[in-house]
């Protein structure tokens, strides 16, 4: 391969430069595809570990996780039925704490959306960093830990528990170079329905390729914050404009 790409190369995980043999894509460069296109499958495909992540989550101290899953009872239905991983399975919510008087500021959802790999490397260290960085008088309700799940189960949960906001952290969808995205989405008052236009997300989040747990928590840290003095999320809330300091 010329060495016109390697620096350039040194600097992304994008494949670039991938150079030809004849009219085809050089083996190296084929193969290499290959075993990405590998990775992001298993990453799909591979199930949550729960237990541990819940055991991960509460040396938080944010209180017992709930584990509950979405209306889609399998990994392929999940896949080609998007809008079951919408909804929680029939019962689900009945196991959620009962609201107490105090009503919740901020509930966390965990959920596995497309990679587990991401939820299981990120989540935690991201609320591990996000929490410290929540004012004294936030109350977070205790985590719930979704399964086939995708970001509106939220809107749910936070319903449920009467929660003012709502912070999903889920697995994205795995790309060739990237198969542990976290990504974190963001409803103040989530309710079934709500659009996505009324969600701010920060994604990618991936160290040391992608966002680090310490900027990502110091984002959303700051759009809770925004959040809370607009009485919005979404397109009304910008990045940026409520930076913590």
């Amino acid at each position: 391969m010329s060495d016109f790409w390697s620096p350039l190369r040194a600097t992304t995980p994008a494949r670039i430069g991938l150079g030809r043999r004849g009219n085809a894509t050089s083996t190296e460069a084929l193969l290499a595809a290959g075993a990405a296109h590998a990775v992001a499958r298993d990453a799909v495909h591979r199930a949550l570990d729960v237990d541990r992540l819940t055991g991960d989550l509460a040396a938080l101290g944010l209180g017992r996780a709930t584990v509950l899953r979405s209306a889609a009872p399998d990994r392929t239905t999940y896949l080609t039925r998007p809008d079951l991983g919408r909804v929680p399975e029939a019962g689900a919510l009945d196991a959620l704490p009962e609201p107490g008087e105090t009503r919740p500021d901020l509930v966390v959802v965990v959920a596995d959306g497309l990679s587990s790999a991401a939820v299981e490397a990120h989540a935690v260290p991201l609320l591990g960093e996000l929490v410290p960085r929540l004012d004294a008088a936030t109350v977070v309700a205790p985590p719930v830990v979704a399964t086939q799940a995708r970001v509106a189960l939220g809107d749910h949960v936070g319903a449920a528990l009467g929660a003012r906001m709502c912070l999903v952290l889920i697995g994205e969808r795995p790309g060739l170079s990237a198969s542990d995205s976290l990504g974190a989405y963001l409803t103040w008052h989530p309710r079934p329905g709500i659009q996505d236009s009324a969600r701010n997300c920060v994604s990618n989040i991936r160290p040391p390729n992608g966002l680090g747990h310490a900027e990502a928590a110091r984002t959303i840290a700051a759009l809770i914050v925004g959040a809370r003095t607009l009485g919005a999320t979404g397109v009304r809330l910008k990045a940026g404009s409520h930076e913590l300091d």
